[in-house]
């Protein structure tokens, strides 16, 4: 089977070109200025539409197993294929905790016969389970999970030596959720005794604040250097955090790296009157000044990757008071969408977007394959055109939460094709039922 697509603006690699790309089966094969139709049995042309890698989503919770009243894998790897984002890798705070080999190949046994998208998992760490960590087989794991902060499955990290063991003897890069628990559960207690049971949803970036972060993060820093792990901060959302890290040495060589998501460059602390809960999440939503300087270090490469932390709950569950009421929110679907009216605004360009959501991430988790518009690669890809404006409404939304926090907001820029392995599996709003995932495979000795 050979898939061609014509007239697109290739985006790869720093630049953009225009240019034809010919699919076998489910790779790559040619990549030209003009390649003629008689070389393929399907022509899709894409009439000058954009043509990027598909996106590579390093933070997702699809809540499966456990919480499936939430979300399944099936559900949110359909959003995520609408969305342009072709790969994921999924987090472990499931129930079971995905914190065993045995839970692990659990999950894998599950993505095998549900996803949509291609599919990786991290292992979790615990206060408890280096030796189940020692045993992994790191040719298979993207990477280690650990939450440094409390947050939605209880499976807080909080003992130091257990963690520089852990660092010491985890030869892949953990993935770290950097927040201080003894500063977020003093600044808690000080609301419970201002405003009893019902804190105002304006006080979560005051309880969890930029001290808790910068904190967590300045100590895993630390560590790292002592013990030479290789760490990647998940989801940085403060001003003082991106001053950490380096842009002066290319990816492949930074032990520390650090990623932003869409929610802390969308949206501030002022959308909490309107939003409410809906924009709750962890790390949470803080002030325009901290958005401003995570902007600036994603253009300066301090900041190395652009991802979503979708973490959806149901609607009730995030109409319960403030105590009560979980973090996160449904994202997939909308992450590029948004980034493309951001690089229409002049945030950043759409090439520094691909080098974030797709070349980054498999350079930074040694995905196979995957990520670059690139000869011989896997045809992951999607088209989007930068000009269509539009509107998210409920019909059209594909997580099972059935709720997003950009409802009502108008985007430019959309996702009009998704290929995944060499085949067509959205166009035109519809998802194919055709299931084409793969498990993500990873370039280690």
């Amino acid at each position: 089977m050979k898939t061609l697509l014509k007239n697109a603006i290739l985006v790869n690699e720093e630049s953009s070109q225009n240019g034809d790309l010919l699919i076998k089966n489910d790779r790559i094969e040619k990549i030209d200025s003009s390649i003629s139709a008689d070389q393929a049995n399907l022509i899709i042309d894409l009439h000058g539409k954009h043509l990027l890698p598909g996106l590579i989503d390093d933070q997702v919770h699809f809540r499966q197993p456990g919480y499936e009243h939430k979300a399944t894998i099936e559900t949110e790897s359909k959003a995520a294929l609408a969305g342009g984002i072709t790969s994921y890798l999924e987090m472990p705070n499931t129930n079971p905790q995905t914190t065993t080999i045995d839970a692990w190949n659990q999950k894998y046994q599950i993505a095998s016969n549900s996803s949509y998208a291609n599919y990786g998992f991290m292992f979790g760490g615990t206060n408890d389970n280096l030796e189940e960590i020692k045993s992994l087989d790191f040719r298979k794991v993207p990477a280690l999970k650990l939450f440094l902060g409390s947050s939605t499955g209880n499976m807080l990290v909080d003992n130091e030596t257990v963690l520089r063991k852990i660092f010491s003897h985890t030869p892949i890069r953990i993935a770290l959720h950097c927040e201080d628990e003894s500063t977020i559960q003093l600044n808690l207690r000080k609301a419970v005794h201002r405003f009893g049971n019902d804190i105002p949803i304006k006080m979560h970036p005051k309880i969890r604040n930029n001290e808790a972060c910068l904190k967590s993060t300045k100590m895993a820093i630390s560590l790292a250097k002592e013990t030479g792990a290789k760490i990647h901060i998940f989801h940085l959302s403060t001003s003082e955090e991106p001053e950490l890290f380096t842009n002066e040495m290319p990816l492949h060589q930074k032990q520390i790296t650090a990623e932003v998501c869409l929610h802390h460059l969308w949206f501030s602390e002022e959308d909490y009157a309107k939003k409410g809960a809906y924009i709750k999440w962890n790390p949470a939503i803080k002030s325009t000044d901290d958005r401003n300087a995570l902007w600036k270090a994603l253009n300066d490469d301090r900041i190395d990757i652009l991802a979503t932390d979708h973490a959806p709950h149901t609607k009730s569950e995030k109409s319960q008071p403030y105590l009560n009421c979980p973090s996160g929110g449904p994202l997939v679907q909308h992450m590029l969408p948004g980034l493309l009216t951001c690089v229409k605004k002049g945030f950043l360009t759409l090439e520094k977007l691909v080098q974030k959501a797709a070349h980054n991430p498999a350079i930074l988790f040694d995905i196979s394959g995957r990520g670059f518009l690139r000869e011989g690669y896997y045809a992951d890809l999607v088209a989007v055109d930068l000009n269509e404006s539009w509107t998210v409404i409920s019909r059209d939304l594909l997580y099972q939460c059935q709720w997003s926090p950009f409802l009502g907001e108008t985007f430019t820029g959309k996702v009009t094709h998704t290929l995944l392995n060499g085949h067509l599996v959205y166009s035109n709003g519809i998802v194919s039922e055709n299931k084409v995932a793969q498990a993500l495979t990873f370039d280690r000795t």
